[in-house]
């Protein structure tokens, strides 16, 4: 096992030629970053999960109350053993035949036990207020992590001057505060990791676990690596539009629309621009080509390219998506329907305009849902 470990550690897959791990030890006066320091990140995450329960008992929920979130009135099934063993079963509305056959069974009507399924199905349907408190606590998060970071990095002049990233790397002594919002940020997304079986479940399931997968190996990764400056300008260009998005939902659960379309149209130019534009043109064409200039390519270079790559790859399919909803908004005046929705959506919801496109936009970061 020891010499497992030091074979994957070996100097030449991880850092540029002609460094080692010692010349990155931390010193008295230097402070450089350590793979240790992820493991405080746990108890952090399990705080940020404290914290999100109580936020969203305390605050989200009454005021939700106070603006006036209205909640659908959900009909409960009638008691009924056969259907309810059905369902357990297969989760799914039946096929038809399966409805003539358990009518049979439970001396109903086929419409009777179709309708069964719909107040069935509304039981598992997640609530307006659910909806409403996640998204308010990713709002407040977003926009807390966004002026954070504004804070720390608006005088640094590698966060204007995207090449100063790599000047003296690897060996870049590593500041207090960078440290902490960096491994507040890795807490953040296993803190998304952890409440994952409690979230609003979606049929991109899959899709989130990637993208959760993807941002932790690229933070824990960079951290362990120095790639801290440039990793923090991948965490704000992400996190900019991201509380827009969160508050443009809560406003479309309340009815809001006119604050709901503004929030998301000023969301959407911003999503394009930052993911779009500014993200492979100043991170990835850097992290690249200019990477590469000052050394040799590395293991550890193409390893984080790749991270850096198929994260952009998501923001290519979530801004094809935001390009087809401004599409459809603009022929139709309205979106009907979205290829993406909640796992467990129901026959008898209305389908609200946009409250569910938004959901697909990340998540980043989130999905659409059938309302």
């Amino acid at each position: 096992m020891a010499q497992l470990t030091q074979w994957l550690l070996r100097e030449e897959y991880w850092l540029p030629p002609g460094f080692t791990w010692e010349d990155m030890q931390e010193t008295e006066n230097i402070l450089y970053p350590q793979p240790h320091h992820l493991l405080l990140c746990l108890p952090v995450a399990l705080l940020l999960v404290g914290l999100r329960f109580l936020f969203e008992r305390k605050i989200a929920i009454p005021f939700s109350k106070k603006l006036g979130l209205q909640e659908k009135v959900r009909r409960k099934p009638s008691p009924n053993p056969i259907l309810e063993a059905f369902y357990t079963k297969r989760r799914k509305n039946p096929q038809k035949e399966e409805v003539s056959g358990l009518a049979k069974q439970c001396d109903l009507q086929p419409r009777q036990v179709e309708r069964w399924f719909r107040y069935r199905l509304n039981q598992n349907h997640p609530s307006v207020t659910k909806k409403f408190c996640e998204a308010s606590w990713r709002t407040v998060q977003f926009f807390v992590f966004f002026f954070m970071a504004l804070a720390i990095l608006y005088n640094k002049p590698w966060f204007w001057n995207v090449r100063e990233c790599f000047d003296g790397y690897p060996l870049q002594p590593l500041q207090p505060s960078l440290l902490g919002y960096y491994l507040l940020q890795f807490s953040f997304y296993w803190s998304l990791v952890i409440t994952i079986p409690f979230d609003v479940k979606q049929k991109d399931f899959n899709l989130t676990i990637f993208h959760h997968v993807v941002t932790i190996l690229l933070i824990g990764f960079s951290y362990c690596l120095n790639f801290i400056r440039i990793g923090l300008l991948v965490i704000f260009l992400h996190d900019a539009s991201q509380g827009l998005l969160y508050s443009a939902k809560m406003f479309n659960y309340l009815k809001w629309r006119k604050t709901w379309k503004t929030l998301f149209a000023i969301f959407s130019v911003l999503f394009l621009f930052v993911r779009g534009i500014v993200f492979p043109y100043k991170v990835l064409y850097n992290t690249y080509y200019y990477l590469a200039e000052l050394y040799p390519p590395y293991f550890g270079y193409y390893f984080f390219n790749i991270l850096l790559i198929s994260l952009y790859l998501l923001n290519v399919f979530w801004a094809y998506l935001i390009i087809l909803m401004i599409y459809r908004f603009l022929i139709h005046g309205k979106l009907e329907k979205d290829v993406r929705s909640d796992s467990e959506g129901s026959e008898e919801e209305d389908v609200d305009e946009v409250d569910q496109k938004a959901e697909a936009i990340f998540q980043g970061t989130r999905r659409p849902n059938k309302e």
